[in-house]
Formats: C-alpha cells, sequence, structure tokens
C-alpha cells in the first residue's frame, strides 16, 4: 500500500466499480463507499470491511483520493458539482482519479473547475471488463499531472497495470482509441462467424484456427468464449455503454476533422441493438443481429429464430 495514500474513496459500485473497491479493500486501503440506486453492493463491501458515508461530499471530508467509475459525463458532474458533491466536502489536496469513460473535452471542463477548489484530477479510463476488475488486472491508461499521477500510482496498481500517457484527457483520448477499435473489431469478427458457421464450420473450430492466424485477437481469445460462444449475454460490457462511447469518438473526430466510416457503421448498429432492447447485454450481442437475419446462431449452427 501507499505511504502517503491511505484513505481512498469510491463512488459507482457497480459491474466494474464494486469489484473495483473490494480490490482496494484487500490491498489495505481504507476503503469508503457510499450508495446510490443500489444498496445491496455496499452492504457486500461494509461486509468485507469498507466504510459507508452517506454523501459524496462526506467522502470528500475524510479521504485523500476519491475513485469515481460512473456511466458517462453528467454522472461526473453530478458527483463533482451537484448538491451534496465532491466540491462541496473538499479539502485542497484531494484528488479525483476518474475512471469513467467520458469525453476529454469533458474531462478537461471538470478538471479545470476542481482546481478551483484545489482539487486534483486523474483521468484513468480502464480496460478489461468485470473479469480483469475481480482480478485485479484492468489496463489504465492515465492522464493528468505525472507527479500528481506518481503520488496516486500505488491506488491504481491495487486495480490494474496503470500507465501514464500524457496531460489531462488523454488518457480518455486513449481509451477512446481502444473503443473504436472494439466496437469496428466486434463487427468484423462477429460477421465473419456468422458467415463461417453458416458455411458449415463449427464456432469453437473456426476459434481455435484463427487464435494462430493474422486475425487472432484478445476479442477472440478471451472475450468470446464467455458469452458469443455460448449465445450468453447476460454479462459483460454492456452494449448501450459502447454505444455511448463510439458517440463520443464520433464527436471528438468531427472536432479533429478526422473521418470515421467504419466507426460510424458500428455506432448505427449498436444503436439499432440498443433499440432492440438488448442494450444492457454484453456488446457481442451485436450477434443478434447477424444471427436474426442470417438465421444460423453462431454458438450452436442451429436456425435461428427470425
Amino acid at each position: 500500500m501507499s505511504e502517503s495514500v491511505k484513505k481512498v474513496g469510491l463512488i459507482g459500485a457497480g459491474a466494474m466499480g464494486r469489484p473495483m473497491a473490494e480490490n482496494l479493500v484487500k490491498k489495505g486501503f481504507e476503503t469508503y463507499v457510499v450508495a446510490h440506486r443500489n444498496r445491496q453492493p455496499v452492504e457486500e463491501l461494509v461486509a468485507l470491511g469498507a466504510k459507508e458515508v452517506a454523501s459524496a461530499a462526506e467522502m470528500a471530508g475524510q479521504v485523500e483520493v476519491i475513485v469515481t467509475m460512473v456511466p458517462d459525463a453528467p454522472q461526473v458532474e453530478e458527483t463533482c458539482f451537484g448538491e451534496g458533491g465532491i466540491a462541496e466536502g473538499a479539502k485542497p489536496g484531494l484528488t479525483l482519479i476518474d475512471m469513467s469513460t467520458i469525453s476529454p473535452v469533458a474531462t478537461r471542463s471538470i478538471a479545470a473547475r476542481l482546481a478551483e477548489k484545489g482539487v486534483g484530477m486523474i483521468d484513468a479510463p480502464v480496460s478489461g471488463g468485470p473479469w480483469r476488475a475481480q482480478s485485479g488486472t484492468l489496463t489504465i491508461m492515465a492522464g493528468g499531472d505525472a507527479a500528481l499521477f506518481e503520488k496516486i500510482k500505488p491506488v491504481l496498481e491495487a486495480l490494474g497495470s496503470p500507465v501514464h500517457v500524457g496531460d489531462t484527457g488523454m488518457g480518455e483520448t486513449v481509451k477512446l482509441v481502444n473503443q473504436i477499435i472494439i466496437g469496428v473489431s466486434a463487427i468484423g469478427l462477429v460477421e465473419a462467424f456468422t458467415f463461417g458457421v453458416k458455411a458449415g464450420a463449427k464456432a469453437e473450430t473456426l476459434r481455435e484456427v484463427l487464435l494462430t492466424a493474422t486475425s487472432g485477437s484478445y476479442l477472440m481469445d478471451k472475450w468470446i468464449p464467455q458469452n458469443l460462444l455460448k449465445n450468453d449475454f447476460s454479462s459483460g460490457f454492456a452494449s448501450e455503454l459502447l454505444h455511448k462511447d463510439l458517440n463520443a469518438a464520433l464527436s471528438a473526430a468531427r472536432d479533429l476533422g478526422v473521418p470515421m466510416m467504419s466507426t460510424a457503421l458500428s455506432q448505427q448498429l449498436y444503436a439499432t441493438l440498443k433499440g432492440m432492447g438488448y442494450n444492457r447485454e454484453d456488446y457481442t450481442a451485436i450477434a443478434r443481429i447477424y444471427q436474426q437475419a442470417a438465421g444460423v446462431i453462431i454458438a450452436t449452427g442451429e436456425k435461428a429464430e427470425s
């Protein structure tokens, strides 16, 4: 554990935040949590040794570092500046580590407002999903002041492998690069597997062979066995969150003048999936669109219902 940072708060004890908070407890940090809509994760964390506070403001007055893991920029802003928010109870020297995936523009705006209160900020979005959040092996891309990053690095090391990638907002930029790649790659993988299975190949055989071919990837190796090859998309990274991230990437790309035709197609397909009611399923549930259109289930080769 860090010699300088001992008390850490976490806001957003959901599918990602709950196991992250558990790892902070396990690593010896005095960990504080606050309930939002669902009390169960907070009660579980308290049973493991965490301490519950009534608000973000109360938390800000008791800890040295606060980690936020919430859906999007409006939730980060509300957590920081809303009634009972971090800014209300913060003391100079507090550090916010925002591990949500939000727009780099929003990140820089929030950081500037916090700086007026004497609060430092590191944007440190993650990749790896709930499974790696549980094992404490997340990939963490951190933006912000280099000296501040070194100070809070032990907190991030309790959660995964942090890399300082540049100034404020650059963590979010690198994360959006990741989301662009997985958004486009997932569609390519699903499309190809649909073709292969409809033509008579077995999905497991395709994966086994292609893992050592040029098309092999982390997604093919680690991710799809959990969902696509089981035809079970109930756990993982919610497709609506990837859709949100692709929107943020396209918005930033417009500002930069960068054409992103494949990302735009991916965003539209995930919008379709959301409209079909599968927004809470893992993003590989994009297979549902292809399976329905082709009339085949990738996992089994059986006929899919139209």
